[in-house]
């Protein structure tokens, strides 16, 4: 680790612990309240796919001129080209795209280039990789990717036929699709004579570059889940819900569901801990700074006491007061405060006031109970 990137975990941890933790237990609780969300969202997805049964594709233009609203569907069938549907494409391999080594066929194609980074830490032991661990990107992993694809639709499993398939539009969706790894190759990169200084201060640098190659292929089976609407070409068309956390699946609605519900019990525990974690560090911070802000308040009232002590002192001669006028506790100070409701002048300020603070304030002349004092100025 650099020193520009140890000032930068100092200055965090600094900020983290400002105020006994007040700032690391609001991130805390900022967390706790993401998960919790994310856990409602994923709760209340379960129990609208739990009513949900899994359509047959020839059913669905029926199942959308009876209903008033777009219902949620759950489908599953074969990837095919829409352009295989038209008659001027002949065969089932043309509007297909083609992987850069011509080998496989394919509807949606993602091509992702990962630089790796080297993941030894050092002769000093110390590792640089900070951004990875804040989430702002790690050295190890610098990804892009590209991503083609054609028009496709889902089909029976028996086949093309008129009105037994249904679009699936991906324009809006942010989900995870289903895409099978074709092509995996490690490029090395040839190291060059300042990378034995990177590796002994425990930086960063390239080892190789990672190219990989996913596709959907036609005639594999997945599952959509989403919205059913109407098309242009007034054919049904599933589109994908942002209130479930999935749209197209290789999973069938019974492995899903048993996916998504283990994965709501993860948020439910996360948001336990989570929740746990924020009140006490926030309960610990709020008894300290408590604590601080009393003391400090007391601090205050003793430095106003001192200094209205002090302006009553101004020079006084204890020799030149007589001894009828003496405070009585003190021996020290001029009578100057009475004690209600007896009304005896026997003390100075400060000793009435330690008097009055006591738990059993009483005059120290009567003995009745003192329940204030009223300072009193010379003429």
């Amino acid at each position: 680790m650099d020193s520009s990137e140890e000032e930068l975990c100092a200055a965090l941890t600094r900020v983290a612990l400002a105020g006994d933790g007040v700032v690391l237990g609001l991130s805390m609780a900022f967390f706790a309240i993401r998960t919790w969300l994310r856990f409602y969202s994923q709760s209340r997805a379960v129990h609208q796919l739990e009513d949900i049964r899994v359509s047959r594709i020839a059913d669905l233009r029926e199942l959308i001129s009876t209903m008033e609203t777009k219902p949620l569907v759950i489908v599953r069938g074969k990837v095919n080209s829409k352009f295989s549907l038209d008659s001027q494409w002949r065969r089932k391999e043309d509007g297909l795209l083609i992987t850069h080594n011509g080998a496989s066929k394919a509807v949606i194609i993602q091509r992702t280039q990962t630089c790796l980074y080297n993941e030894w830490r050092g002769l000093l032991g110390f590792s640089s990789d900070l951004r990875g661990l804040l989430g702002w990107g790690s050295l190890k992993e610098q990804v892009t990717a590209s991503i083609q694809k054609v028009p496709f639709v889902l089909t029976d499993s028996q086949g093309l036929s008129t009105g037994s398939f249904v679009h699936i539009d991906l324009s809006d969706s942010k989900h995870p699709l289903p895409l099978a790894t074709v092509y995996h190759q490690l490029h090395p990169v040839q190291a060059s004579p300042f990378t034995f200084l990177q590796a002994i201060f425990g930086r960063g640098y390239p080892v190789g570059i990672l190219d990989e190659e996913k596709i959907l292929p036609p005639g594999k089976e997945i599952t959509a889940v989403g919205v059913l609407d109407t098309a242009l070409d007034k054919q049904p068309v599933i589109k994908s819900s942002k209130q479930l956390p999935l749209f197209l699946t290789e999973l069938t609605k019974e492995q899903f569901m048993v996916e998504i519900a283990a994965h709501t019990r993860v948020l439910l525990w996360t948001g336990i801990i989570f929740s746990t974690c924020a009140v006490g560090i926030l309960g610990y911070a709020f008894i300290r700074n408590w604590k601080k802000y009393k003391e400090w308040r007391l601090d205050r009232e003793r430095r106003r006491e001192q200094d209205r002590l002090s302006a009553d002192r101004v020079d006084e001669d204890v020799s030149d007061v007589p001894d009828g006028e003496l405070c009585v506790i003190c021996l020290l100070r001029r009578r100057r405060a009475a004690f209600l409701h007896c009304g005896h002048l026997v003390c100075c300020v400060h000793c009435a006031q330690r008097v009055e603070q006591d738990i059993n304030a009483r005059c120290p002349v009567c003995r009745q109970d003192v329940n204030g004092i009223i300072r009193i100025y010379d003429p």
